[in-house]
């Protein structure tokens, strides 16, 4: 059996990104495409293969056969849009960051529950086994207790683009950030003793550059730069990620969200290994394993709590920052 999928906007992301991961799913059909521009819809069900195309939203959440539903929207549509599937009985994969605020976050779990459906935030990198090997290879113990996280996730600056327009919910932090606290999250297991943080911001109010630092309740530390910072029209794009633990370091140079050979470095008691892995496309992961919890009561990867965790860690960021 294969989940009847409906995609709720045709944004960037789901045309370059996870409708291609889709389309590479084994347990997905590509069932309806919805959006607000009539020959939009015909082109991405035409190019695509959807069996319907509905211009307006709501006209796909009136569709019996949507089992489930994908969000691309802007983010400051999420909400909206993520209550009305849900109200609707559909399944819901929302992109991230699903909310703008921790009690936001809350309130759409809620409602999942309340309509005994499924919700979960769309970080597809966190599906790929090489976010997994190095989770795996930190609880070995090969580098001892982490210290410290340091990681950066710097792209060009866009001119015009719902991502720097605070009023949809734009700015670094939300866009590039949310990796950078994810990632930190999936590495350190332990409460938020504090956070400082501070931001460049354009005319519009959005962060444009941020940078934070946070302590945990165990003495692990870490710190992330994000940045729109690269000249306009180039293909620029730098992230990184320093795990540094009491015996030895985790260093990884490869970009969030990336698929196939992949490898970064440990070093350890004087010696130094390159664990590679073979990723798949991480989209197709993410929706395999939706389409899972759906047919099959997998628990979602990422679940409620953590992406509830990281509302609020982004919170106390964006708080810091004046956003």
């Amino acid at each position: 059996m294969s989940v009847k999928w409906g995609v709720l906007g045709t944004a960037n992301i789901a045309k370059g990104c996870t409708i291609p991961g889709m389309q590479l799913a084994g347990n997905c059909e590509l069932y309806a495409i919805a959006g607000r521009d009539e020959a939009k819809v015909e082109d991405y069900k035409s190019k695509f293969g959807f069996a319907k195309g509905y211009t307006g939203y709501d006209k796909l959440l009136e569709d019996p056969e949507v089992m489930a539903v994908y969000i691309p929207l802007p983010n400051s549509l999420h909400k909206e849009w993520v209550l009305k599937a849900l109200n609707a009985g559909k399944h819901v994969l929302c992109e991230k960051p699903m909310a703008l605020n921790a009690e936001d976050a809350k309130e759409m779990f809620a409602a999942a529950k309340a309509n005994n459906v499924l919700l979960m935030e769309a970080f597809a990198y966190l599906h790929s086994p090489y976010v997994a090997s190095l989770k795996s290879d930190i609880e070995s113990g090969i580098i001892g207790e982490v210290d410290f996280i340091e990681t950066a996730f710097y792209t060009q600056g866009y001119v015009e683009d719902i991502r720097i327009h605070k009023a949809l919910g734009g700015g670094a932090v939300y866009d590039l950030g949310c990796y950078c606290t994810t990632m930190i999250l999936s590495l350190i297991d332990s409460e938020i003793d504090y956070v400082k943080a501070d931001a460049e911001f354009n005319d519009d109010g959005a962060d444009l550059f941020a940078s934070a630092i946070m302590k945990f309740k165990n003495g692990a530390r870490a710190a992330f730069n994000v940045g729109m910072i690269f000249n306009p029209g180039n293909d620029g794009r730098r992230d990184r990620l320093y795990i540094h633990g009491s015996k030895g370091t985790i260093v990884s140079d490869v970009e969030y969200n990336q698929s196939g050979r992949l490898t970064y470095t440990v070093l350890s008691s004087g010696r130094e290994f390159h664990p590679t892995i073979n990723a798949g496309q991480n989209y197709m992961l993410e929706i395999e394993q939706f389409g899972n919890c759906i047919e099959k009561g997998e628990a979602p990867h990422i679940t409620p709590e953590f992406s509830i965790r990281n509302a609020e860690m982004l919170d106390a960021i964006l708080s810091q920052m004046g956003y």
